[in-house]
């Protein structure tokens, strides 16, 4: 079969089962225009993105920096303000250091490729990133895939191999369904056994403080490792790494997608900054996205998360796109999941409880969901 055959043919598919999916570019002024969409789509969680001195930070950092870091960390791409931001985000989150990366989706990749090799054992559970996904392909370590927050069957891979230099894979707040994990559990369980647990906190930080691994009271321990992201709370852009020095400097001097990558912009480090500066002196803001998103979970009738994202499941591909289109007509954006990127096969509209939204914004698209959601399910 040549290429332009196989192309078409797997578009038909996409087409017939309803997953096709096309990019729909926003312009900057929707904010300020007469027909205002509200944006529950996103993942600017507590609103920083916009904030004036998140933004002013941007501007004076690409001023006197420049446009890029100008080249790979290891030879002239670490700037002071990388330092700067990486001893805020550790002082934050209680770790004993941390490492910027160009994305979120680096510092999995980054994480696991480096710690894992063949001769490692990798115990994920079913619900994780595909960025972590990816990186236990990319690490080619042995693999055992436990039900989602499941520990009995964590503890069990983990009694199978013993002896073997082992991750457990977790996130702190799943994107999909919403749900915690039982991170208390899966550290006892990583202790016992002399495992690393990799929690990727891209969805707790902010939303709850400095997240749940230090909520627990996990932070800071040499056997659990927290990646993050600088682009949901944070409103910025790049992602990170925190933990003991021994595994940073490992991951300095041996991970692909760090070494050989441009640093982290100035402008997106600066913006970071500033928002995790406020983010710590702003409780309320995730008071508010938990209020938020407990209330509309209610009037639908659906479990709430323990993050900013109410995933709500509908009967089928077709429904949820076509619930999404009406919302997007009476002014509200809201996230769509179909398969393959939902783990259990649900197409779910995704809701973001975010912070950036006034209260009257808030009202209005809610009753429009109420209205359009609630009759479809």
């Amino acid at each position: 079969m040549g290429w332009q055959t196989w192309l078409e043919e797997s578009a038909t598919a996409r087409d017939a089962a309803g997953l096709t999916r096309r990019l729909r570019p926003r312009g900057p002024d929707d904010a300020t225009s007469t027909e205002h969409i509200v944006d529950l789509a996103g993942n600017d969680y507590l609103g920083l993105s916009g904030h004036p001195d998140v933004r002013r930070a941007a501007a004076d950092a690409a001023m006197l920096w420049g446009a890029g870091a100008g080249a790979s960390r290891l030879v002239t791409g670490t700037l002071t303000l990388h330092g700067d931001l990486e001893e805020e985000l550790a002082g934050w989150l209680g770790q004993p250091g941390a490492l910027t990366f160009s994305t979120g989706y680096h510092a999995n990749l980054s994480v696991v490729s480096a710690l894992a090799d063949r001769n490692a054992h990798v115990v994920s559970d079913a619900h994780i990133h595909a960025s972590l996904i990816d990186a236990v392909r990319l690490s080619r370590a042995q693999l055992t895939v436990v039900p989602h927050n499941d520990v009995t069957a964590v503890r069990a891979a983990l009694v199978a191999r013993p002896g073997m230099r082992t991750l457990v894979l977790a996130e702190s707040i799943y994107s999909v369904l919403g749900d915690e994990a039982p991170l208390a559990e899966l550290a006892e369980a990583c202790g016992e056994h002399g495992a690393l647990l990799v929690v990727d906190e891209a969805h707790g930080v902010g939303v709850h403080g400095p997240g749940l691994v230090h909520r627990y009271g996990l932070a800071g321990r040499a056997d659990v490792l927290v990646t993050a992201t600088l682009s949901k709370s944070l409103g910025s852009q790049g992602g990170a790494v925190l933990g003991p020095p021994a595994v940073l400097d490992h991951l300095v001097n041996t991970a692909r997608p760090f070494i050989f990558d441009t640093g982290l912009a100035p402008a997106a480090a600066a913006a970071a900054l500033a928002a995790a500066r406020i983010a710590r002196s702003r409780p309320d803001l995730a008071d508010t996205i938990r209020a938020r998103v407990a209330g509309l979970a209610a009037t639908l009738g659906v479990p709430a998360p323990a993050g900013a994202v109410l995933s709500v499941p509908m009967p089928s591909p077709e429904a949820a796109v076509a619930a999404q289109a009406d919302l997007l007509t009476e002014g509200v954006r809201v996230g769509c999941f179909r398969p393959p990127s939902v783990p259990d096969g649900i197409s779910r509209l995704r809701v973001t409880a975010g912070a950036g939204v006034t209260t009257e914004e808030w009202d209005r698209a809610t009753k429009a969901i109420d209205a359009i959601v609630g009759g479809v399910r």
